[in-house]
């Protein structure tokens, strides 16, 4: 189920907009301010956002959006400004679409749909655990785990076989590469501090061979 963040501080439309959603099957979170939003960025999968808020201009909240750990989350700017050049300071400032007001909710459900497939091509959703590799992001249960650099790759690379068995020294030349001069050790190291911020039931441990990332599954 996609997640909507919808930031509108008109009541009326708000409402109507988030049981339309709901009907759609979407999980719908409302803010009606800046402020509020920007403290339910990490639950969302997608923004649908106000131009004219009441304690910040919409659009100033999609600049700090873009310059901020959730950058990549597709955002589509709501607004009754319908001048050309208004659109474009949108598309600009970061939109991933923009719809004037008055509009069809038909047209909004359509556009959301069209965004989160694009925002999807190229994300790995594994149970509650999920991946961005064009982000380099990942979040469990709607959450942002932090992860190094070399542990986000070793993760993504589980991610991409699960169920399959791999060698210390295998992951070492997959993910160090094949010129990197650590030891086994430096693989159990990371893999440690994935379970850490994981939780159990990740990664297994294949006594004698290796590594198998198996979803959360093992309890």
């Amino acid at each position: 189920m996609a997640r909507i963040l919808l930031v509108e501080d008109d009541e009326a439309l708000g409402t109507a907009l988030e049981l339309r959603f709901a009907a759609e099957g979407f999980s719908v979170q409302r803010a009606a301010s800046a402020r509020e939003a920007w403290e339910a960025l990490p639950e969302a999968d997608l923004v649908i956002l106000d131009w004219m808020l009441p304690d910040e201009p919409g659009i100033r909240l999609l600049e700090r959006i873009r310059q901020s750990p959730h950058a990549e989350l597709p955002v589509l700017v709501l607004t009754a400004k319908a001048r050309e050049a208004d659109r474009v300071e949108g598309f600009l400032r970061g939109a991933d679409d923009y719809l004037t007001k008055p509009f069809s909710t038909d047209e909004l459900v359509l556009r959301v749909r069209a965004l989160l497939r694009r925002a999807r091509r190229s994300r790995l959703s594994l149970g509650e655990l999920e991946l961005d590799p064009d982000a380099a992001e990942v979040r469990l249960k709607g959450r942002p785990v932090p992860l190094s650099p070399r542990e986000y790759a070793l993760l993504l690379f589980f991610a991409r076989h699960p169920g399959r068995v791999y060698s210390r020294e295998e992951l070492l030349e997959r993910v160090w590469g094949p010129d990197y001069q650590g030891t086994a050790r430096t693989v159990d190291q990371h893999v440690a501090q994935l379970r850490e911020k994981l939780g159990p039931g990740w990664i297994e441990t294949v006594r004698g061979v290796g590594y198998r990332f198996r979803g959360g599954d093992l309890g």
